[in-house]
């Protein structure tokens, strides 16, 4: 009997619910504004006047209320009415959307977007665009040392070569694949060493006010050479009065300067199967012994480590920078 009892209070309590919400939802779907002088609004479903009062029946307490009829902007009331009517999105809404935009397009210059769903991260780094099996994906490559191979222990980074007369150096890497594969022949890479280096100690600032000096465009691809267990990135040759040259393979690209600081580099051509390492010249200092090495290997299986498309922040892909430079 008590079970029925309960059951009965709670058919009665959801009734009501409903009521209420059904009389509730009318008056919101029909409720006007009744705009007032200093720009704020009242929802209300209908008003009248009386005297110099106006007396509203309001849509959220649904209850009859009152303002003086100075307060009322019978002006914007009358135009807020007639362009809802029209179908204009309200004020509230256009500020959103341009809110919005702006957020986004402060969001797009930080890390630009390269395919639908995929951006670039906010922290910088060096990003292989790739695609597999259909899916674009990206991948971060990470710096591989070169080895001088000259009985020479250390390696040198973004620091000048001490002249020897006559010396000539190569610099190799160990190992005869790269750790990341690319499946396209026209992989994109995008890199971005400015947030990085914000990130420096006080003790680094000579360091980068030095890499401030250098240009933008200093970013390059080489192909390897096997050598039994090794990649051959380049030599390097030292004239006897300190000059610094370097003997790579370079592969011809495009170099194009994109938002918050990345710079694209995109192969001229389709690369042939093989291992390849991006370089970066210092100029007179010679070039970074720290490369970002990757391989051009369609058949290869998938990058652990790749970042793949996120379905709901598919964004248009902006459009391409119209300034390219062949290298």
């Amino acid at each position: 009997m008590r079970r029925l009892h309960g059951l009965a209070i709670g058919l009665l309590a959801g009734t009501t619910f409903f009521l209420a919400m059904a009389t509730l939802a009318p008056a919101q779907q029909l409720a006007k504004r009744l705009i007032l002088t200093d720009g704020s609004y009242q929802l209300a479903t209908k008003w009248e006047v009386k005297g110099d009062r106006v007396r509203y029946l309001s849509a959220e307490r649904n209850e009859w209320e009152e303002v003086p009829k100075s307060m009322v902007d019978w002006v914007a009331t009358d135009k807020y009415e007639k362009e809802r009517a029209a179908g204009k999105p309200a004020p509230e809404a256009l500020a959103l959307d341009k809110e919005l935009e702006a957020e986004r397009q402060a969001d797009e210059a930080r890390s630009p977007h390269v395919a639908p769903g995929l951006r670039l991260p906010d922290d910088g780094g060096v990003i292989l665009l790739d695609t597999f099996q259909t899916q674009p994906q990206l991948i971060e490559l990470q710096q591989s040392s070169g080895e001088l191979n000259k009985n020479m222990k250390g390696n040198i980074l973004r620091a000048t070569i001490n002249p020897i007369a006559g010396s000539k150096q190569i610099i190799e890497l160990p190992g005869l694949h790269a750790k990341i594969q690319a499946h396209v022949t026209v992989p994109a890479i995008y890199v971005n060493l400015e947030q990085q280096d914000q990130l420096a100690k006080a003790t680094q600032i000579a360091e980068k006010t030095k890499e401030e000096q250098l240009p933008w465009d200093r970013f390059r691809i080489v192909r390897l050479q096997a050598n039994k267990d090794k990649r051959i990135v380049g030599d390097i040759k030292i004239a006897i009065y300190g000059k610094v040259s370097q003997e790579q393979k370079l592969v011809l690209t495009t170099a194009s300067k994109l938002t918050g600081g990345w710079v694209k580099v995109t192969p001229s051509g389709d690369l042939e199967p093989g291992e390849y390492a991006v370089i970066e010249l210092l100029g007179k200092d010679g070039m970074n012994l720290y490369v970002w090495d990757f391989g051009v290997n369609p058949s290869a299986g998938p990058n652990a480590t790749a970042w793949r498309p996120d379905a709901s922040a598919n964004r248009p892909i902006p459009d391409k920078p119209k300034e390219l430079e062949k290298r």
